[in-house]
């Protein structure tokens, strides 16, 4: 296996840099830090903490999710952004206003991200799902994947223009499974023929137009034996080779109960990196990043990092952008909206 420099991705405690914490983003294993609300208390602190993480490694890729509706991580100075349904509700409704205003609010959200010197948010959800999911539901654009489709690429536009990479997930589809991915390993019994004509949909409309793709931790026992994260099949047979996807792959969270399956920690982010995962997500475990950060040392290898592609094209300042026109109003038209 070929082990590059860089390729994990680990969280944080709370809202400053602890001592350990800065010796782990030195390591030349960690190549990218996750953001979760746990760090968050307003926008000039958050700032301050990007600072700090950047004063240890420059070039470190700092992530957060930043959906919107129930998975929005900073909220206080920034823009309260509608779940996914309600932004797809909208182009059912009238589909030329809603695909205008999905790009639009695809915009402010990578806006005021960049302007906190974060490079990504993983973003969008493109899932098909409505309600039969525990984790997906209003996460989702809509269950019609025709308007799935349209609202991702339009949502795409909008974080490209400002500047920002996109990572669609969770791939192949996460919204055909009741299960909760991080609390229990859901299986999907569906054949490979289904999902194309409902969830892989956006991967084969719009895999030239992501930036990064991030995959579910499920198993379709009838299409592969091994959960999607760490399968060669879906990774490689049918992302890369079927629908020509060039991009880089984020492993989802290695700490998610369903990615138990493959062993220890080592195992799963051997497992992931063996099945095509350029970077690998341990969040929630200092032991496993630990464990995992002991195992890449174990290669030695200084190669480049693999995902400069997706580091932050351009970033405002707050100043600006809070008085820009194009900012105002699509601030006002939200809380028109949705209050």
């Amino acid at each position: 296996m070929s082990v590059l420099k860089g390729q994990l991705m680990i969280d944080l405690a709370g809202t400053e840099l602890q001592c350990e914490e800065s010796k782990m983003l030195s390591n030349s294993c960690v190549g990218g830090v996750i953001l979760f609300a746990r760090n968050f208390f307003d926008q000039k602190q958050i700032c301050g903490l990007v600072r700090q993480i950047r004063n240890i490694k420059p070039n470190l890729l700092i992530a957060v999710d930043q959906e919107g509706g129930r998975v929005q991580r900073f909220k206080r100075g920034f823009t309260a952004l509608p779940a996914n349904q309600r932004i797809g509700d909208l182009i059912h409704g009238d589909k030329k206003q809603g695909l205008s205003l999905c790009q639009e609010i695809g915009w402010l959200m990578a806006s005021e991200i960049l302007a906190c010197g974060i490079d990504i948010s993983f973003a969008p959800v493109v899932d098909v799902d409505r309600r039969l999911s525990k984790v997906i539901g209003d996460r989702a654009f809509s269950d019609d994947p025709d308007i799935v489709v349209r609202a991702t690429d339009a949502y795409i536009n909008g974080m490209h223009e400002a500047g920002m990479a996109v990572t669609a997930k969770h791939f192949p589809g996460h919204g055909g499974v009741e299960a909760d991915s991080h609390h229990e390993a859901p299986i999907d019994q569906r054949t490979l023929s289904e999902l194309e004509s409902r969830d892989l949909k956006p991967y084969k409309s719009l895999a030239s137009k992501f930036d990064a793709v991030m995959p579910a931790h499920i198993k379709f026992p009838r299409i592969d034996s091994q959960s999607v994260g760490f399968s060669f099949y879906w990774l490689n047979n049918v992302l890369r080779t079927g629908y020509g996807f060039k991009g880089i792959i984020f492993s989802d969270d290695l700490s998610m109960v369903a990615a138990s399956v493959a062993g220890t920690y080592r195992d799963r982010a051997q497992l992931a990196l063996e099945a095509g995962c350029d970077m690998i997500l341990i969040c929630n475990s200092r032991l496993g990043a630990i464990e995992v950060i002991d195992y890449l040392e174990s290669f030695g290898s200084v190669e480049p990092r693999p995902y400069k592609s997706m580091m932050a094209k351009r970033a405002p300042t707050w100043s600006n952008l809070k008085t820009s026109n194009r900012y105002l109003k699509i601030v006002q038209t939200l809380k028109r909206l949705f209050g």
